[in-house]
This record gives C-alpha cells, structure tokens and sequence, in this order.
C-alpha cells in the first residue's frame, strides 16, 4: 500500500496561486480544517490452478514492513483517483494497462498509524496468464494468494478483500464480471466452475445451465470440444449484444 509519505505539490498555504487569491477574497481559510491523505489501493483477482487469488507485495518499509499488503499508494496533488491507482500498480507490481473499477471507499480514523488516511480501493477480475508480475521499486516481493487462505496482512487490508470478495459474489447475478476469467470460448462446465470458484460452493449442474442459457448471454459457436472421457462439449462465447438481459 502506501510506501512514501503523502506529499502536496502546493505552495506555502497547500494551494496555488490562482486558488489563493480567490480564498482572500471570499475569506476563506484553508487552514481551519485538518486535511486528510488519500490513497489508493488496487484489488487484483485471477483464476489460478482451480481456486481465486488475490495479487499481493510484501511491503519494503515501515509501517507493516515485511507484511503482505494490496498493491497502492499515496495520491498526488495533480493526478485523478485512477491514474493514481495505475500508477501504483505499475510501480509496485509491474503491471499496466488493465482496465479498474472503483470499488468502495474505506476512512476508519485508524486505519493507518502514520496519519489519517482516506483509501480509494479500485478492483479488476482478469486472466492472470496475461499478466507479468514483477516486484517494482516500492515492494520487496509480489505474489498471488488464494483469497480463502490469506497471509497476516498491512493495515485493514483483510476488512477490504473480505468486502471485494463479497461485492465480486453479489456481481455474478448482474452483471457479466465471471467472464473476464474465461477464454473468448468455453463450455458450460467451465463457465459454471468459474461460478462454483468465486461462490466457493457446488453448484446444481442443470439449474445453473438452465438459468445462464435462459438469459441469451451467451452465443452457440457450433465448435464442440472433447472435456476428458464424456462426449464432446459445446463451446460457447460471450454475446456482447444481450449483456443486458442479465
């Protein structure tokens, strides 16, 4: 998460130049209110050997040195809330050009022992064989954990993937988010393990068929596929134009 300091490109009152004039002539002064920091912190899921899991750095410095964390950091004073977070990313675990979803907002006054700190957490569900991860400049190491056997982690970083994991299950009814984990064509089976995967439990084989094949979301390629010894299975792809019906 947070490696450096917060900082603030501003001059001596914490705006600029422009800003400050416009304070003097309606009164307005800054400094009667405490400011907080604001961060980012990025919760990145994949599909990895049959379970969900979660991409994690161990933290380079103090505080929490040592500690898994979710990728994030501190934002700047010029930057957006999601080029912060890309940047963080970037700098953290290597990796770039993904598309976030802003998640939730988490501001417990104690969240972080440094100072009151104000995280912005964004969220992506996506292969992870596209990916090379790395541990960048702000991290001593990167990994993938599954997100039902977690390490100790940094700050309230279990509270936040605890909350991704539950808003990822409530998503799966409503939208199409369980088909960023699939290849562009894919079988009932492994549409519906990926649904067994994020729920963590079995699933009735013909009432989850019945129920995704009832929407239209999905297209009949004609392609089948052998799945071990049982006949050849259809494969299917995902149907942009009847998103939605879900």
């Amino acid at each position: 998460m947070e490696e450096q300091s917060p900082g603030m490109n501003t001059t001596q009152d914490g705006v600029g130049g422009g800003e400050q004039s416009e304070q003097k002539v309606h009164h307005y002064d800054v400094s009667k209110y405490e400011r907080p920091s604001v961060s980012v912190d990025v919760v990145m899921m994949s599909l990895r050997q049959r379970d969900l899991q979660v991409l994690l750095i161990n933290r380079r410095s103090w505080p929490f040195e040592k500690k898994w964390a979710i990728p994030g950091g501190f934002v700047n004073i010029d930057e957006s809330l999601e080029a912060a977070a890309k940047r963080e990313l970037q700098e953290e675990t290597g990796v770039q050009d993904v598309y976030l979803e802003q998640l939730y907002t988490f501001g417990d006054p104690g969240r972080d022992p440094r100072t009151r700190v104000i995280t912005v957490v964004y969220f992506a569900l996506l292969d992870s064989e596209r990916l090379q991860v790395r541990a960048a400049s702000d991290a001593s190491d990167v990994g993938w954990f599954s997100v039902y056997k977690l390490p100790s982690l940094a700050f309230d970083h279990e509270k936040i993937l605890q909350y991704a994991l539950s808003r990822l299950r409530g998503k799966l009814d409503y939208t199409t988010i369980a088909f960023n984990l699939l290849p562009e064509q894919f079988t009932l089976r492994e549409l519906q393990q990926v649904y067994e995967i994020i729920l963590h439990r079995k699933l009735d084989k013909r009432n989850f068929r019945k129920k995704v094949l009832a929407t239209g979301i999905l297209e009949d390629t004609e392609i089948k596929k052998m799945e071990g010894t049982h006949r050849p299975a259809r494969l299917y792809r995902f149907n942009p134009a009847a998103e939605r019906k879900l």
